[in-house]
């Protein structure tokens, strides 16, 4: 008896080594996967991670961090029969990570990653699929910013409702979530760009860690331009006025005191220009009734225009941007007052709404191409010499690039107008015969009043 007490005595003092050990045996874990998952050798790292997931789930981020990259690496590269198997490794380890580490883990992103994985391998219905990234943004819509993940979102939608499982109007709905969601997006990333932009073209050198911070928003502003487009086009013909208007007509009478369903509708009717059918006047003197706002403002001046009433459409136009509180929107009014004043000859003002609307959206590159259009419409206007004027070309060609800059959906065609510029600009003989210096400033008169640099050539 005496004997059997022993050994069960025995028994638990080794099971609590055992435990003392595997206590220990997490950092030695840790440091055998991260050194594996450092240098990508995958099929070393698995092992160690599969010890830590059982034993030391909650000890280490790194363990959830170094994971995602190896399941991605084997959900990429594995053989086609074990593709789905890695892939949902990398969900499980997604999951983890919130459950243990959920002050670490940003919720938005990470239902949305998942999303991404099961659509990427086909794992689950399309319906569990998009019900994914609608948990990702009605639980943290602030955090599902990725581009891919924003454009996989409205993918799905779009291919349900060619299966006949989703409504048009739904549709409609993500995108204007998902199209809001990348435009504040690039607007946050350009109003990062924009000082340092203009510190580089004031010939300041950038630290580090701004050209750290222009890189990064640079690239952001490329893949939310491509993803941008993307969208745009898988949205393609089912937003045009054959589609929409009789979609509106149809659902009218029963919609017409609902305020956001007649906002949605007339602001994509005016978005496409459907302007002339008469359910958009429907719609705006409904909206107008039951919610008088800078959208219906917006919306009375275009009817206004298109009755050739341009003094009074101006006048809505700017009641709209003075209510509007939503700064892209805002910036649409003012690029319509701007476009006004432009094509009446009154430059200087439509550069201030030009401005204006790069105040409320930085990222707006066709404004910046509108006033260097502008500047190089008016060289001959501007300068006391041959040489000053054609120096104005220079400040057109710096405003064409900075066009491309904040936003690369337009790089090529502001490359190509600031090439065009920069040729008709002074050249290197012009300059040397003027007897002026490179990095020496010239002051430009008239509308414009502003200076430029004479550039190396």
């Amino acid at each position: 008896m005496k004997t059997k007490f022993f050994i069960l005595l025995s028994g638990i003092f080794l099971s609590a080594g055992v435990v003392n050990a595997q206590e220990v045996d997490c950092n030695t874990e840790l440091a055998l996967f991260s050194q594996s998952a450092k240098i990508k050798d995958y099929d070393a790292a698995k092992p160690h991670y599969e010890k830590l997931i059982k034993n030391c789930e909650a000890s280490n981020l790194a363990i959830y961090q170094y994971g995602e990259r190896m399941f991605k690496h084997f959900a990429k590269n594995a053989p086609e029969g074990r593709k789905k198997a890695s892939a949902e490794a990398l969900i499980e380890n997604y999951k983890l990570r919130l459950k243990c580490f959920p002050a670490k883990t940003e919720v938005g992103e990470t239902y949305a990653k998942i999303g991404e994985a099961m659509y990427d391998n086909n794992i689950g219905t399309k319906e569990e699929q998009l019900a994914m990234f609608d948990k990702a943004w009605k639980e943290d819509k602030e955090s599902f910013d990725a581009p891919r993940s924003l454009y996989v979102y409205f993918n799905i939608m779009v291919e349900l409702q060619d299966k006949g499982k989703k409504e048009l109007q739904d549709v409609f709905n993500l995108y204007d979530n998902v199209i809001k969601q990348v435009e504040e997006q690039e607007v946050y990333r350009a109003s990062q760009a924009e000082p340092l932009l203009k510190k580089q073209e004031a010939g300041e050198k950038l630290n580090s860690d701004e050209t750290r911070i222009l890189k990064n928003s640079e690239i952001y502003l490329s893949n939310f331009s491509k993803i941008k487009a993307g969208i745009n086009g898988l949205l393609g013909e089912r937003a045009d006025c054959e589609n929409l208007i009789p979609l509106y007509n149809k659902d009218f009478d029963a919609k017409k005191t609902n305020v956001e369903w007649l906002k949605r509708a007339a602001k994509r009717l005016s978005a496409k220009d459907c302007t002339d059918d008469p359910i958009f006047f429907k719609l705006v003197e409904a909206l107008h009734t039951s919610d008088p706002s800078a959208k219906s403002a917006l919306y009375l001046g275009q009817l206004a225009d298109k009755d050739g009433k341009s003094a009074k459409a101006l006048e809505y136009y700017n009641q709209s941007a003075e209510l509007e509180d939503n700064n892209l929107d805002k910036a649409r009014v003012y690029m319509k007052i701007a476009g006004n004043y432009k094509s009446k000859g009154s430059l200087s003002t439509a550069r201030n709404y030009y401005r204006k609307a790069l105040k409320a959206q930085p990222s707006l590159g066709v404004a910046y191409l509108q006033i260097a259009s502008m500047y190089a419409s008016s060289v001959n206007s501007c300068g006391d010499s041959s040489f000053n004027k054609r120096a104005v070309y220079w400040l057109a060609a710096d405003y064409a690039d900075r066009a491309g800059r904040v936003d690369p959906s337009m790089k090529s065609t502001a490359s190509k107008s600031a090439s065009s510029y920069r040729g008709l600009a002074p050249q290197s003989s012009d300059i040397f015969q003027e007897g002026v210096k490179e990095g020496s400033t010239i002051k430009i008169g008239c509308w414009i009043g502003e200076s430029v640099r004479v550039p190396a050539i």
